[in-house]
Order: structure tokens, then sequence, then C-alpha cells
């Protein structure tokens, strides 16, 4: 329930058009960044058996994406002190 209710809120978030360009361009720099945290989950996932996807591999594909997570808070961070954006989105 909490993650449908959560789903719904991102969804419903109206951008003014800046924000949405400011949006898309931190999106773009999120997955250059978080690139080997990706492909570090991928490899992890095509190398297990199906019994194998739950339990130690989740907690380690959650771990990473917690890093990306902290990854895109961080480059937020360093984007607004590079004034590139203006003010809270």
């Amino acid at each position: 329930m909490l993650k449908r209710e959560l789903a719904k809120q991102m969804q419903s978030l109206e951008l003014t058009p800046e924000q949405e360009a400011e949006a898309q361009r931190l999106a773009e720099t999120v997955a250059l960044k978080t690139r080997e945290e990706l492909l570090q989950i991928a490899r992890l996932l095509v190398s297990r058996r199906d019994d194998q996807l739950f339990g130690d591999t989740e907690f380690q594909v959650r771990d990473l994406v917690h890093q990306i997570g902290a990854r895109a808070i961080e480059t937020a961070v360093n984007e607004r002190k590079k004034g590139a954006t203006k003010g809270r989105a």
C-alpha cells in the first residue's frame, strides 16, 4: 500500500517547465554517475539461479540501490551549489 501511495505522489508532481528541464538534466547526470552500480546489479542478478534471487542477493541489490539513491542526493546538492538550480525544486 505504501508503495502505491508513493508512486501516486511521484506521478502527481506538478513541475514548472524549468523544474522539469532541471529534473531531466539531473536524471541524465545521475544515470551517468550510477552506471557502474546498475551494471553491478545486472551482473549480480544474471549470475544467480532463480532460487538464489532472494535472501543474500536481495540484500546486495538493496545495498546497491541505496548507493544509487545516495549518489542522486549528492549530485543534486552539488548541482545546487554550482548554481545549476535557482532555489528549491
